[in-house]
């Protein structure tokens, strides 16, 4: 990476333990659909210090290893593999590495995990491979790999249009999260197939958005399929104000301290999968493109 570092900035390392921290949609709307089949939304993705954890480790030859590779995932379709596989291949490098994924992060959660992973191995490898791809030409890679990647690289709290691709960088206050896992996974691409999934919701401009606003238009699709959803979900409300991120499974509620979400936390049942996060103003590894 050229240019001086921070004093603040982390010095990131081949030793260095890499994170890949999750997204929540604090909306998500439907607002159209491409010839191609594509939807085209508007949401405003939040970064929580809350996710999965990624370390690499050099080679001596050009092949990218998954040492954690994930249930029922060949590690040739793994994101992290396929974004280091991709990196090498536009910078035509030479360099291998060995990937090693600690998994918080569950599989079909709505919160990004895949994305983010797929981003912090570009960041990571881009630094440590010193290649020198700016921000703009990781977030073009991100895209090749899922539509919520380009927002991982690009680092900051966004209001996202397109298929997720167009971010215009939002702040937001200090707020506080309790999220809340049910004990399945949902399929994206099952839930945008549906018929009865809205469409046509009338878009907003970024400037418009005022924290409490908006929807998920997924959420009612999925709470069909998936009735236990519904049963996480009435229970969250009663406590706060809660809704599903991205296509579920997650749902979540927003609080201004941590004492009130521990406050909630402690009123849920105790075997419910479950975590606090704060959300955060930009991704720890945001440092590392230009």
């Amino acid at each position: 990476m050229n240019g001086r570092r921070a004093a603040t900035e982390p010095l990131w390392t081949w030793r260095s333990a890499y994170p890949a921290p999750a997204k929540l949609n604090l909306f998500l709307h439907v607002v159209g659909r491409r010839t191609d089949g594509y939807h085209l939304l508007q949401t405003l993705f939040r970064l929580v210090d809350y996710g999965d954890t990624i370390h690499f480790s050099r080679r001596d030859d050009a092949n990218i290893g998954l040492m954690t590779p994930l249930p029922g995932v060949m590690p040739e379709h793994d994101l992290t593999v396929r974004a280091a596989r991709l990196l090498q291949t536009t910078a035509g490098c030479r360099q291998g590495v060995d990937i090693t994924l600690t998994k918080r992060l569950p599989l079909g959660g709505g919160l990004g995990g895949g994305s983010s992973d797929a981003a912090t191995v570009l960041l990571a490898l881009n630094h440590l491979w010193r290649l020198g791809m700016s921000r703009n030409e990781l977030q073009a890679l991100g895209l090749q790999l899922g539509a919520d990647v380009p927002f991982f690289v690009f680092g900051v709290n966004a209001f996202a249009e397109g298929v997720g691709e167009n971010l215009q960088a939002i702040d937001l206050p200090t707020r506080h999260y309790l999220v809340i896992e049910p004990p399945l996974a949902v399929a994206t691409g099952t839930i945008f197939a549906a018929t009865e999934l809205r469409r046509d919701t009338p878009s907003i401009a970024a400037a418009q958005w005022r924290p409490g606003f908006g929807r998920n238009d997924l959420q009612p699709v999925v709470l069909a399929r998936f009735p236990v959803i519904g049963e996480y979900l009435d229970r969250l409300s009663a406590i706060a104000p809660a809704r599903m991120t991205g296509s579920g499974a997650c749902i979540f509620a927003e609080f201004a301290s941590p004492a009130e979400a521990d406050a909630g936390r402690k009123k849920l049942p105790a075997d419910w999968r479950s975590w606090i996060a704060v959300g955060l103003a930009e991704h720890p590894l945001r440092g590392l493109a230009r």
